[in-house]
């Protein structure tokens, strides 16, 4: 019976390291992303602006340190990911210099981790909604920003953050997703 077994073993052994085959690992795989049907809703909760957002996300105010009325928060819990709006209102020429220099500092704050970065003008002067979107490319913290003004009164800044490590390669479907909703956001913003 013990050479049974010792044979039977053999045979497995040289079964299993027989031929020549050759192994190559499997390549990393990914999660299969379900993207929702697009649909908008307005969002007109007592700020001096308005804008469409996504039926899929939800609109929550921003409840950390230091953030002001006005600050609010666009969740995407499906996608891990927060677009963080904050609103300021501009009280004087360098106030809103100030503003602008901060938004541009902010998005320059990434060339560390990014591969590029592209500036795109947002001019629609029928609303006097103008601005500058933030194209972030490479596996930076944040992938999309921008500001709004009407270059008197009132500035919003938006930023794009996911909620889990930059890994462009694996976040762009998603990020490519959410900038049409941001698209919609801008194209339908307003102040009051």
């Amino acid at each position: 019976m013990r050479y049974i077994s010792v044979l039977m073993g053999a045979i497995m052994l040289f079964a299993a390291c027989g031929g020549n085959h050759d192994y190559s690992p499997k390549p990393r795989g990914y999660f299969r992303i379900v993207f929702p049907k697009k649909g908008y809703r307005d969002y007109n909760v007592g700020c001096p602006y308005t804008f469409s957002y996504p039926k899929y996300a939800f609109i929550e105010p921003d409840t950390t340190k230091g953030a002001q009325s006005c600050w609010v928060n666009m969740q995407f819990p499906q996608f891990g990911a927060t677009l963080h709006l904050s609103y300021q209102p501009v009280t004087s020429k360098k106030v809103f210099n100030e503003l602008v220099e901060d938004a541009r500092t902010f998005a320059f704050k990434h060339t560390v981790k990014a591969t590029s970065i592209d500036e795109g003008v947002i001019s629609y002067a029928d609303r006097k909604v103008f601005g500058i979107y933030y194209t972030i490319d490479g596996n930076a913290a944040s992938s999309a920003q921008f500001f709004l003004t009407d270059s008197t009164k009132n500035y919003l800044r938006g930023a794009l953050y996911f909620n889990t490590e930059p890994r462009l390669d694996s976040i762009q479907p998603v990020l490519n997703f959410i900038k049409k909703d941001m698209e919609v956001m801008i194209k339908s913003f307003r102040w009051k």
